[in-house]
């Protein structure tokens, strides 16, 4: 894991962010780097020094973080790495002290979060046109 844009960490997020959202789910190049990176943390799952999963953490007012840009390439889905990796942001949060951790899951998607401990809040909403809702978990309790 490593902060902002200037570390190798950061480009390995940026080649699996584009190969998951640009090139496979057809997102905009614009909406999806959205020029708010240099302000987050990055983290990147390796097997065999091959980058193969990302997201990046949020840090937000009140000890909350919000987990953002989830991606695995394709040839390393269902292996389980991408739930290693949201276990390592929730061990690092509640070391922390972090009070919550949010997420916008894509609706297709919510069943792995919720196995990892999170729960759907709010209504479905549309980001960059995918159905996307809200989930929470808390890493203590207040």
């Amino acid at each position: 894991m490593a902060w902002g844009k200037q570390n190798p960490c950061y480009q390995d997020a940026i080649a699996i962010r584009r190969a998951v959202f640009i090139d496979e789910q057809g997102i905009a190049p614009e909406e999806e780097l959205d020029g708010t990176d240099e302000d987050k943390m990055h983290y990147v799952g390796y097997v065999d020094d091959q980058p193969v999963t990302t997201a990046r953490i949020d840090m937000l007012a009140g000890n909350r973080v919000k987990i953002q840009r989830v991606a695995t390439v394709a040839t390393a889905r269902h292996q389980g790495y991408a739930g290693e990796l949201i276990k390592q942001i929730i061990a690092d949060a509640q070391k922390s002290d972090i009070a919550r951790i949010s997420l916008d899951a894509q609706v297709t998607a919510m069943a792995f979060y919720r196995e990892l401990g999170f729960t759907p809040v709010g209504e479905t909403f549309k980001e960059a046109g995918i159905d996307h809702r809200t989930m929470q978990y808390r890493a203590k309790e207040n």
